[in-house]
């Protein structure tokens, strides 16, 4: 499955606010603790907090971690923001609440979830694909057909967000023709994104196209509008890999797999983008699937250049165990990470059963299953199967020859249980 920016991306974290024209309380209650403006919840006043507030977004963390100090930063720049709105920002420590943290599902943190009208059993999570995987602001209109109810001027409304990026946290405006909850809990996890020039000679044809092939998908996708001329949406472009002269085109991807699609078409009328948005919902539409070119030389210096076509060529060698680090060219985090992988490169060279890489996960769809953000450190273990593990670890020299020895020494141990299976399934 395709994976960029993961090209997250934990690198970085989308948090959807919804700005509303409510006033502030007067008097703030006691028994919900606040630091700069974010409620301090834990499991004796979490339900209290459900029941005052209707929007309520939840960062679930961990004090000491990077990621976390990072949201948390970025909590509380927003909290400042949206005083007076009807959204309010709290944040539970998963170390100190471990219970809560169990009740509620949430032992895997940074979490962020928004509970709506004392809901606590269904809260929405922030959504996975924006959370982890855009890079800079966007400015976007998008097409609400994801949920039935009538679009009226009245419930016009801005999404305030917060994310990541290499720079820091930067501010998101988004307007759109929905009440918070109704885009918020939609489970439309299916976006359709037409790519198009707004100052095109052919625009209103091709936008009305769009928007009469989005009334058939209500509740199945959310079809959305990217202006390829504002340039705002560079970092989205980059993401899709959609250049402003390709325009117009349309892409499908979900955000559950991030798996890319690409309508086969020049033509973009109703039938043609209905049929392809069909197409895609029954399993017929094969993924867009892109890769660099093989660099000349790709494999003689001491780190490898991986590109998407090679890719798991290497790392799942069985007779090697390949680290990969999946990078972003334009992330600062990700170019510091470049000397160190040279120096694991050099502690190895001796080795040939070792094999350090690196791949470009902005250039290259990566077809396998990935977790957390770019930069991202990926150890392939010498396994007849098909295995990956994330390396979260400190990134120093000497903690990553542990890592890699320490899972050499157990990829031999499960080979040999492969080559020797237990007596019970032996003929003679």
């Amino acid at each position: 499955m395709r994976s960029l920016l993961l090209l997250g991306v934990t690198a970085f974290y989308l948090c959807v606010l919804v700005a509303a024209d409510t006033q502030p309380d007067q008097q703030r209650d006691k028994s919900f603790p606040e630091k700069d403006g974010v409620l301090q919840l834990k499991k004796g006043n979490f339900n209290r907090a459900l029941r005052k507030h209707k929007q309520l977004l939840v960062h679930f963390y961990i004090p000491l971690s990077g990621e976390n100090q990072r949201v948390s930063a970025a909590f509380q720049d927003a909290a400042a923001e949206l005083q007076g709105s009807e959204v309010k920002l709290a944040v539970v420590d998963v170390t100190k609440e471990k219970d809560l943290a169990k009740e509620l599902n949430a032992t895997d943190p940074p979490t962020i979830r928004l509970y709506l009208s004392g809901d606590k059993h269904n809260p929405v999570p922030c959504p996975g694909m924006w959370q982890r995987q855009l890079l800079c602001p966007l400015h976007i209109n998008i097409c609400t057909y994801g949920v039935p109810n009538k679009l009226t001027a009245e419930c016009i409304l801005n999404l305030q967000t917060l994310m990541r990026t290499e720079s820091g946290c930067v501010n998101l405006s988004l307007s759109l023709f929905q009440t918070a909850a109704q885009i918020l809990t939609s489970p439309v996890l299916n976006h359709a994104l037409l790519f198009v020039n707004k100052s095109s000679s052919d625009f209103k044809e091709i936008y009305s196209a769009f928007n009469g092939a989005a009334e058939a998908f209500r509740m199945k996708i959310v079809f959305v509008m990217v202006n390829v001329d504002e340039p705002r949406n560079g970092r989205l472009m980059e993401y899709f890999r959609v250049r402003d002269f390709e325009a117009p085109l349309i892409r499908l991807v979900n955000l559950t797999n991030h798996v890319t699609y690409h309508l086969p078409s020049d033509t973009l009328n109703v039938e043609t983008i209905k049929n392809f948005c069909q197409s895609y919902l029954e399993g017929r539409a094969k993924p867009k699937m892109q890769s660099e070119p093989i660099p000349e030389g790709w494999d003689k210096k001491p780190v490898k250049e991986l590109v998407g076509v090679t890719l798991e060529k290497v790392a799942f060698n069985p007779d090697k165990t390949v680290f990969v680090l999946f990078y972003l060219p334009y992330s600062q985090e990700s170019h510091a990470l470049f000397p160190l992988w040279e120096e694991l490169a050099k502690a190895y060279e001796e080795q040939e059963d070792v094999v350090i890489a690196r791949i470009d996960a902005s250039a290259n769809d990566i077809n396998m299953s990935m977790q957390g953000t770019y930069p991202s450190l990926c150890l392939f273990p010498a396994l007849y199967a098909e295995r990956m593990l994330v390396y979260n670890g400190k990134r120093k020299l000497k903690d990553l020859i542990k890592f890699v020895d320490k899972e050499m020494k157990k990829a031999k141990k499960d080979r040999v249980k492969v080559k020797h299976p237990p007596h019970w399934f032996e003929f003679v």
